[in-house]
């Protein structure tokens, strides 16, 4: 008999406990493994965005001008520079997840959290504490030797033997655990998947706008055709009672939030994939916006977005949506919000004009369907 399933079987992304990308460093005195951070950090920042997890075990003192002092549970405080949270709630791998979504990786002091990865550093002063942490080294990157140290520890590659095949080196040679971390970030960046939106009622055209000829084929078609060299993979959302109309079909399994529920549907079953969206009722948009826009992606925004050439907003359905997207799209949701342009005014994105502003006009009545078909019978729409 089929063993009963009680929860729906949804697709998970692939997060370690505070990232999708991140190292415990491990086996190392915490001020050492705080440096070797703080180096990383400060060198990949020009090009990537990194966090650090780290635990305090000194005592606070009592300060009257902090608010956890006085009972407080939460309190924000702008430090011009920076934000700080502090609150005494209870936070678990479902919370940290959330709080270094907008980062590109994550460094963990693996002395006191676990992480995904690991790097280990063989150092004879925490020979013991690494012994006894055996059961976190479950993938790690590479080993760092530490000073004076020349050979790892029999004992190590007796328990892992896979380690003697891992590279090897110096803590010193900090530029070659820059390019080793570099391309482990790089490596990672979310394939990118193309969506048509054409699950909507085109009640103002009075006609389904994903097949309405205006290229010598139904526009659904044309735009997964002009999607398809920029994406590994390309599907048309639709409504789930167009499934057998469409190929490559993506339906819909939150209806009624119109682009808002397509998207989600999207993320929720490839939630590690970023997602070229495009609305179907874009006639005059041309390969180039689209190269344009692929060419500028920027990985470690939320999105990646034109400027509306009408209203100076961001265009949210001629967009690129990372992973990190996902979340903040559930979380607008949550407080009662299903514009995806919403999401991407209040969020960090990559915001990016138009050289052909023309090809963003959409098309969602006949007298405008008309006039498209004008210009594109003049040439206005670029191949």
């Amino acid at each position: 008999m089929k063993k009963h399933q009680k929860h729906a079987a949804l697709s998970r992304p692939a997060y370690g406990h505070f990232h999708r990308q991140e190292w415990a460093i491990i086996g190392a005195p915490c001020g050492e493994i705080q440096q070797l951070a703080g180096t990383l950090i400060q060198a990949l920042k020009g090009q990537f965005e990194l966090a650090y997890v780290d635990a305090n075990h000194n005592s606070p003192e009592h300060d009257p001008k902090n608010p956890m002092t006085w009972g407080s549970r939460v309190a924000y405080t702008d430090q011009i520079s920076h934000h700080r949270f502090e609150h005494k709630l209870s936070l678990n791998d479902f919370h940290y997840r959330y709080w270094f979504n907008e980062v590109d990786a994550v460094l963990v002091n693996g002395n006191h959290f676990p992480a995904k990865k690991q790097i280990v550093v063989i150092d004879p002063r925490k020979e013991d504490s690494l012994k006894r942490k055996l059961d976190r080294l479950n993938d790690v990157a590479f080993l760092l030797l530490a000073d004076g140290v020349e050979a790892v520890y029999p004992w190590l590659y007796e328990a892992l033997p896979p380690l003697k095949d891992l590279p090897h080196f110096s803590i010193h040679q900090s530029e070659a655990i820059i390019a080793f971390l570099q391309q482990q970030i790089q490596a990672a960046i979310p394939p990118l998947y193309g969506l048509v939106l054409a699950g909507g009622k085109s009640t103002r055209m009075g006609q389904d706008k994903g097949l309405i000829d205006y290229h010598g084929k139904p526009q659904r078609d044309h735009l997964k055709d002009l999607l398809a060299p920029f994406c590994a993979k390309t599907y048309i959302s639709c409504r789930p009672d167009q499934v057998g109309e469409v190929a490559d079909p993506l339906p819909d399994t939150i209806e009624g939030l119109g682009p808002m529920g397509a998207m989600l549907s999207a993320f929720r079953a490839h939630p590690d994939v970023a997602w070229l969206v495009l609305a179907c009722d874009l006639p005059l948009l041309h390969k180039k916006s689209i190269e344009n826009l692929v060419n500028k992606r920027s990985p470690s925004k939320v999105a990646s977005a034109y400027k509306s050439p009408t209203d100076d907003f961001p265009e949210p359905l001629i967009a690129i949506w990372e992973p990190r997207a996902y979340p903040i799209l559930l979380q607008f949701l949550a407080q009662g919000y299903s514009c995806p342009r919403k999401v991407l005014i209040n969020s960090n994105i990559e915001l990016l004009l138009a050289d052909h502003p023309t090809a963003l006009e959409n098309v969602n009545d006949p007298e405008e369907m008309e006039r498209a078909m004008e210009k594109i019978k003049e040439g206005a729409s670029v191949t």
